[in-house]
């Protein structure tokens, strides 16, 4: 028997344009042979659905959509859908054959931690359902079910299965694709059956899906893998030895090569930018463009994304822009070959200044006119963008969103921050990558102090530490829920710990406004990590001692 993986780009809410992505992969799979159609989780309606799932009028076009896919599939096809039965609402995957649907499996392990919140919509199903289809015993499992334990996959081989079929929407992060490989070769060798991983891909909000959809045999050796950030059909041959065992044995097409982790975390930037433009109907994109390395990454990956022809650069230097920044960016713009627009802010900054002279009279100059600057900036970038339509992108990095080195309403205002899942020292090794590739980013850039330019001879580690530290800190804390304790024993400085945590918490409410961006990291600010504003924990200081123990 010849499978089909649909490693489809599916649109979260457009259950009528996911039935006809599905029809025409349908299509190609029997024009290749194929006898059965895998799709991803949830792909009738798209994953993750969130709080459609809470509304009546949207299971019923799920459910009309359901019939009309069955209806009109060439072949028989195991779609992942919700699933409205005995009251109550299920994470479903269902055979559909002749027109009908034959059976359904309902997820057992039910996700809700870190970007997952399943239990708010899902009710636990059983833990196994055997398919006959042809000569073979087909189990189903959904995503987390292969995740959680063995006991789905033992329920499942317990009723006989031969080959365990795998739904997901599994969001990427770094090294995601080797923890799969990893896990499902250890279940396969643990059970001795084959098993079938189909992953969805492309970008949804935060989340990126990579696809890289692949199956192992009984030893747990890869037998095919599909291409990572792109849509792929994947066919895999099933046969029965003389033994009676059930392999499978071999793909038509050689296995994809799974990307290195910087091409891995640039192909991941590029497909969440431009599903989010396009399925969010942008003309385009517009940034800032600084003749820094976090304007120059950003500028490349919209490119990359979209095209020159929609993206917009506007540079705005201030009365700090040393003339190496103009020309930088100016450069950086005319080699990738996008429109840019010189706009001075000088004049506006020195109005801005007018107007407030007598209100701040007797008080020194301090943040409060770094911060004008970049709200200036930020009013001309929404302009440009209310004008001609194009979604403007931010281009802070997690190492300044973490601490707060950003401005609320200057650099942190616009519709996507691209690169906010990014660390600096990340910034600059992606910056490199791209430039290896073909140089669009003068050496220079990637050379000096990184400033933001907002006041005479500034620099970031006039108020910061280097970033290789201040990413070591960051990622220690945020993303491995590390105390300070443990983080002094990595060999970092207490009173550098303690400075750094107590940004991380102050910030916490300019993060709270700040745009959506690519989730890229095991834990990205946003829906991964959820801390109250108003928060009396003192991670820097002896939090736990009682007034009589002190």
């Amino acid at each position: 028997m010849r499978i089909a993986i649909a490693q489809s780009n599916l649109w979260v809410g457009d259950v009528a344009g996911n039935v006809r992505r599905l029809l025409e992969m349908a299509e190609k799979a029997r024009g290749s042979g194929a006898e059965l159609l895998v799709t991803p989780e949830l792909a009738l309606c798209g994953y993750p659905p969130e709080d459609l799932l809470l509304r009546r009028d949207f299971l019923d076009c799920c459910d009309a959509g359901l019939q009309d896919l069955a209806r009109r599939c060439p072949l028989p096809i195991l779609v992942g859908h919700p699933q409205r039965h005995g009251g109550a609402l299920y994470n479903a995957a269902s055979l559909l054959q002749g027109g009908q649907v034959v059976a359904s499996y309902h997820k057992h392990c039910l996700p809700n931690y870190r970007v997952f919140d399943e239990l708010r919509y899902f009710r636990a199903g059983q833990q196994a359902v055997i398919l006959p289809l042809g000569s073979f015993l087909l189990a189903v499992l959904i995503c987390e079910d292969i995740w959680c334990g063995d006991d789905a996959l033992a329920a499942s081989q317990a009723l006989g299965a031969e080959l365990v079929v795998v739904l997901n929407a599994s969001p990427y992060h770094r090294g995601k694709q080797r923890e799969r490989e990893e896990l499902l070769a250890r279940q396969a060798r643990r059970t001795q059956l084959p098993l079938v991983y189909a992953n969805a891909v492309g970008g949804q909000d935060e989340l990126v899906f990579d696809g890289a959809s692949f199956a192992v045999d009984a030893t747990g050796r890869v037998q095919g893998r599909a291409p990572q950030f792109r849509e792929d059909l994947l066919l895999l041959d099933i046969e029965r030895s003389a033994a009676g065992t059930v392999a499978v044995c071999s793909s038509p097409t050689p296995a994809a090569l799974p990307l290195d982790d910087l091409a891995e975390v640039y192909g991941a930037l590029v497909l969440g930018l431009r599903d989010y433009v396009e399925k969010n109907g942008f003309p385009g994109v517009v940034l800032g463009l600084s003749g820094g390395v976090d304007s120059a990454l950003t500028l490349a990956i919209a490119v990359d994304a979209l095209g020159p022809e929609r993206v917009d650069a506007l540079i705005m230097p201030s009365p700090y822009t040393a003339p190496m920044s103009i020309e930088d960016a100016q450069a950086e713009a005319a080699t990738l070959g996008v429109r840019s627009h010189l706009l001075p802010i000088h004049e506006l900054f020195t109005a801005y200044q007018h107007s407030l002279s007598e209100t701040f009279a007797g008080r020194a100059a301090d943040t409060t006119e770094e911060n004008l600057q970049a709200r200036i900036r930020a009013a001309l970038l929404m302009a440009f963008s209310n004008k001609f339509g194009p979604l403007l992108l931010t281009t802070g990095n997690k190492s300044e969103i973490a601490v707060g080195y950003a401005t609320l309403y200057g650099d942190m205002a616009g519709g996507f921050a691209l690169i906010k899942d990014c660390p600096k020292t990340l910034v600059y090794a992606l910056a490199r990558y791209r430039n290896h590739r073909s140089p669009v980013i003068p050496e220079r850039v990637l050379t000096r102090a990184p400033t933001a330019e907002l006041a005479p001879g500034q620099t970031d580690q006039d108020s910061l530490p280097p970033y290789p530290e201040l990413d070591a800190i960051i990622t220690a804390y945020v993303e491995e829920n590390r105390s300070m304790a443990e983080i002094v024993a990595m060999g970092h400085a207490p009173a550098t710990v303690a400075s750094v945590l107590r940004l991380i918490q102050m910030a916490e409410y300019k993060r709270r406004q700040g745009a959506p961006g690519v989730r890229i990291t095991p834990l990205a600010f946003g829906k991964d990590r959820r801390y109250p504003i108003t928060n009396g924990f003192r991670p820097w200081t002896p939090h736990c001692a009682t007034e009589e123990s002190t």
